[in-house]
């Protein structure tokens, strides 16, 4: 019976143990959790979402504060294209991240960062521009193009002296999306080093519509498999959305996987930046308190706990802090939903906006649980303790268990 561990990741002449922990966003992929899979031999991810928010919290710099001092004058203003990021403050954040991160790696694994081209910023090139190249500059060893095409992405860094060394990743959902993404950087000679092919059970933003159960990810894999062979291309691809076990791994891998990405499993790891309470309403959730809702501002479906805090809400904007997603002319589908529940209830002192959500605060507040398909099964991976609660596992067996294990057999963090 093979396990995880007979395979291996391969990029150029090395090779790593072929588990990726995915790039959650805010900070729910910690630094500490980045640093155990690199120790352990694998890939980590952390993410440059919301990084000056991130920065604030770890390294006490002020650039929300600031961010907000300057604009405040603008909060009760429904327009919001005024309200800009300091591309210098958006670097010196994305560097001190990623510089921290890489000085504390240790073991032969590598650190990626997931970089969402939907966090347009209200400038969506320029800001997207400063985010990779300072990454690169920082020494990250790879980058994850996700949350969206990328058509323009590549060539916005072309340039840059790390190009051709740093290690550039896709996501796709579809063999369509990567034929658009190869045709439109055909002209750079830069093909990607892995693709990650996420399919309709994985968690957060999907590349799927509201039909995602007629979807399968090991077809979408091997229709991209046959098209490649067809075309000479040897690109390693990673099977990502659903894989919950190391048998589950074993099976993409034995099809042709070069490695799984996986992360709902570790959002109960007691290195994920998700609080301890929330982490307890991943491990008691059921079947049923999953859903896939239409509540991102981003346009894509979103799954998630029903009982997510922010699902609902109706606070205030707050761009002028935060506005992640604010479009090139400073719009946000949640502002547009903010302000119609606002019209239609002049006098009300408390406001609900059902069908968005202000993603950017919530995220950061962690009351948005995005999770897998598979999430209501947490339970079955940790021992649960007299009081009725989880006793969270280490980020490290999580790993050993995927590496490991047989027979779909999880197992349980010793006493």
């Amino acid at each position: 019976m093979k396990k995880v561990d007979d395979f291996r990741l391969r990029f150029g002449k090395r090779e790593y143990v072929p588990i990726m922990i995915g790039g959650m966003g805010v900070d729910i992929s910690t630094v500490e959790l980045a640093l155990v899979a690199a120790r352990l031999g694998g890939i980590g991810h952390i993410s440059d979402a919301m990084v000056p928010a991130v920065s604030d919290s770890h390294y006490d710099t002020g650039f929300v504060a600031e961010k907000l001092k300057k604009y405040k004058r603008n909060v009760a203003n429904t327009d919001k294209s005024m309200v800009q990021f300091s591309l210098g403050q958006l670097a010196e954040a994305t560097r001190l991240h990623i510089d921290r991160t890489m000085e504390a790696r240790q073991g032969e694994g590598l650190i990626f960062i997931n970089c969402m081209e939907k966090l347009t910023m209200n400038a969506p090139r320029e800001t997207l521009r400063v985010r990779l190249a300072s990454a690169m500059d920082a020494g990250i060893d790879g980058i994850t193009l996700s949350a969206g095409l990328h058509l323009g992405s590549l060539a916005l860094i072309a340039d840059h002296a790390r190009f051709r060394d740093v290690k550039l990743g896709i996501i796709v959902s579809s063999l369509r999306a990567l034929h658009l993404f190869l045709r439109k950087n055909a002209r750079l000679n830069r093909l990607p080093d892995y693709i990650i092919v996420e399919g309709p059970l994985a968690g957060g933003h999907l590349g799927f519509g509201l039909d995602w159960a007629s979807y399968d990810l090991k077809t979408i894999i091997d229709e991209i498999h046959r098209w490649m062979t067809q075309e000479g291309l040897n690109i390693p691809v990673i099977a990502a959305g659903g894989v919950f076990t190391g048998s589950d791994a074993v099976g993409f891998l034995e099809s042709g996987a070069a490695a799984v990405q996986v992360a709902t499993r570790f959002t109960v790891a007691q290195e994920c930046g998700l609080p301890a309470k929330t982490k307890q309403e991943y491990l008691k959730c059921r079947e049923s308190d999953i859903e896939v809702n239409t509540i991102s501002p981003t346009g894509y479906p979103m799954r998630m706990l029903k009982k997510s805090p922010g699902i609902g809400a109706g606070i205030r904007p707050n761009c002028e802090a935060y506005g992640y997603l604010l479009d090139g002319f400073g719009k946000c589908a949640y502002i547009t939903a903010y302000n119609r529940e606002v019209d239609l209830h002049p006098d009300a002192d408390k406001i609900s906006v059902k069908d968005k959500t202000c993603l950017c605060t919530h995220m950061r507040n962690f009351d948005i649980w995005t999770c897998g398909h598979y999430a209501y099964r947490l339970k079955d991976t940790a021992r649960q303790l007299p009081d009725g609660s989880f006793a969270l596992p280490s980020a490290e067996h999580i790993f050993h268990d995927y590496q490991y294990s047989t027979e779909h057999r999880i197992a349980l963090p010793p006493i």
